[in-house]
């Protein structure tokens, strides 16, 4: 077993074993009707959305051959180190992602090509569970009438139902959701997204059969432990999760302000349809 992933195995135990102690002892905040109450504003501290396997630091999330060892690739040279990638320790259970011999050689085909492939790169929503790990809060307001998820990246929302309204009419970036209770554990199940979202920016993805279970659980008074489950028969050999805890922002001044990253890719999709295009 390599390092990074006894790491792994240490802290996902450690975390499980801090969390049920925590959550045995926490009394949640409740809403009106008695429910464990979930608002407020939120945020990870991990590198998932760099990848959600364990991974070493590296220069550039895309390298090419160099005279002696990789070195970035061309368009991410300037960057320097805010283009680097940070060691992280993966949110996997189990360490690696179940995919099939095919779905695999299709990751390393997105991974190669990230640069053009990895639809955050251009605004696109980042669908479910990514957005809830992406390295900007997001806000969730409820109450026993409404459950909102709203995300600071691209002005992304959902709308969860409070009782299963069936079938997906249409898939969609963000897909169907709606929420059960098991005790005080928020669960939620997403189904009906497309199959143009990725996992992170390593190039994991999924198909449009893609069924995601959410679990949210308070461990005390500004955290909350986080899994998701994806099931993919089409990409998947098996079930696989993913586990994380969550963050409140504190700040006596907190509020969610919106990162317009539309507007901020006009030039990089459009530009070249100017009369007079920038050099």
């Amino acid at each position: 077993m390599n390092r990074i992933r006894f790491h792994t195995l240490v802290l996902l135990t450690m975390s499980c074993v801090i969390g049920s102690q925590a959550m045995a002892g926490f009394q949640p905040p409740r809403t009106a009707d008695g429910k464990a109450d979930f608002s407020g504003v939120w945020q990870v501290l991990n590198t998932a959305n760099d990848s959600l396997e364990a991974h070493n630091g590296r220069a550039a999330q895309v390298m090419r051959e160099g005279p002696v060892v990789p070195v970035p690739a061309k368009e991410l040279v300037s960057l320097g180190a805010v283009g680097a990638i940070p060691p992280g320790l993966g949110v996997v259970e189990g360490g690696e992602i179940p995919y099939k011999a095919e779905a695999l050689a299709k990751r390393e085909e997105n991974r190669a090509n990230w640069i053009t492939a990895d639809p955050e790169v251009r605004c696109f929503l980042p669908g479910i569970p990514r957005a809830t790990y992406m390295p900007f809060p997001f806000q969730i307001v409820q109450n026993e009438d409404v459950l909102l998820f709203s995300y600071a990246y691209a002005g992304a929302v959902r709308n969860v139902a409070l009782a299963d309204p069936g079938p997906p009419p249409i898939d969609s970036w963000m897909g169907q959701s709606w929420a059960r209770w098991e005790g005080d554990t928020l669960v939620i199940e997403t189904t009906g997204q497309n199959d143009q979202s990725w996992f992170d920016r390593s190039g994991n993805y999924h198909s449009d059969q893609l069924k995601v279970t959410e679990r949210f659980t308070h461990t005390s008074e500004h955290t909350l432990q986080y899994t998701a489950t994806m099931e993919d028969p089409a990409v998947f050999t098996r079930p696989w999760t993913i586990s994380m805890p969550l963050y409140r922002r504190v700040d006596a001044d907190e509020q969610m302000l919106i990162f317009n990253c539309v507007e901020y890719v006009e030039e990089m999709m459009y530009g070249h349809l100017r009369k007079n295009p920038v050099e």
